[in-house]
């Protein structure tokens, strides 16, 4: 079973891959044939992606969300989660141009991280864990999603002040329509955010006897809070718009995915096990 769920996971690489030169080629072309075929294989990743899931729930005997590999198969599974919501209620491929490269980067990256599936330890054996867990995958893959469209704003803009006219510009949604919808991911996911650091401050007084420790993860996670944190801040008290605010929404998911990959790389501590 373990072979399987990987080659499950490993086949969602391939076919997020393979959407992602379908929707470049979308978007270059304008053939609405390779935009189906993009979003065609989009789902096909999104279901090998679920059975990967389900197959190494069944193996370990826990919801995956014991290390790295595991969590990163969660993160992979939100983030087109919501890009297939936004491609059916808009109709409109050109996110996976951005998105989908995303994905496949991080799902071959957490393949790297590949663990044989193994009993929890008695540190993960917690609900409070699996809210954790939960909370997190839809805090990231909201704001992966709004790191999507933060790009396709700025890129859309350095065009537009080049003075270039491409025939793709008529596929791509307005700066406006752009900077909205990252907003309003971005309002989405800092409540679960929020409930991500307060469920995993929770699960450490069971597990540690401390609600807080400082621990790199710990404070990384709380610096990915501020730095959202003031980006609203900046959008309601002092106008923030356009470039500047979308630049602060690339910087945020850079420091997700410090928080999530590189602290448990370059900073051991508490959290090492992630691995």
């Amino acid at each position: 079973m373990g072979v399987l769920e990987k080659e499950f996971f490993n086949s969602a690489f391939v076919s997020y891959f393979l959407a992602s030169c379908f929707n470049i080629g979308h978007l270059i072309w304008l053939k609405e044939k390779l935009g189906q075929w993009a979003i065609g294989l989009t789902v096909l990743g999104f279901v090998v992606n679920t059975l990967a899931l389900v197959s190494r729930t069944q193996q370990a005997g826990h919801i995956p969300f014991a290390n790295m590999y595991e969590f990163g198969m969660a993160f992979v599974w939100g983030i087109i989660l919501f890009y297939l919501y936004i491609a059916y209620r808009y109709k409109n491929y050109s996110l996976g141009t951005f998105i989908l490269p995303v994905a496949f980067v991080l799902t071959g990256i957490f393949s790297s991280f590949y663990q044989e599936a193994r009993p929890l330890m008695p540190a993960l054996k917690s609900n409070w864990l699996l809210f954790h867990v939960i909370t997190a995958v839809i805090a990231y893959g909201a704001l992966a999603i709004s790191f999507a469209l933060a790009m396709m704003y700025l890129w859309r803009l350095r065009i537009e002040n080049a003075g270039e006219q491409e025939a793709f510009m008529s596929r791509l949604p307005s700066l406006e329509t752009l900077d909205t919808l990252a907003n309003s991911y971005i309002h989405f996911a800092l409540p679960f955010l929020t409930l991500l650091i307060v469920t995993g401050a929770v699960w450490a007084e069971y597990a540690w006897g401390s609600y807080w420790r400082w621990d790199p993860k710990e404070t990384w996670s709380l610096i990915t809070w501020l730095i959202y944190g003031i980006y609203l801040h900046g959008r309601v008290s002092l106008g923030w718009r356009g470039k500047k605010a979308m630049n602060w929404v690339v910087v945020g998911f850079i420091t997700v995915l410090f928080t999530f990959i590189g602290v448990n790389i370059l900073l051991p501590g508490l959290h090492s096990y992630a691995l």
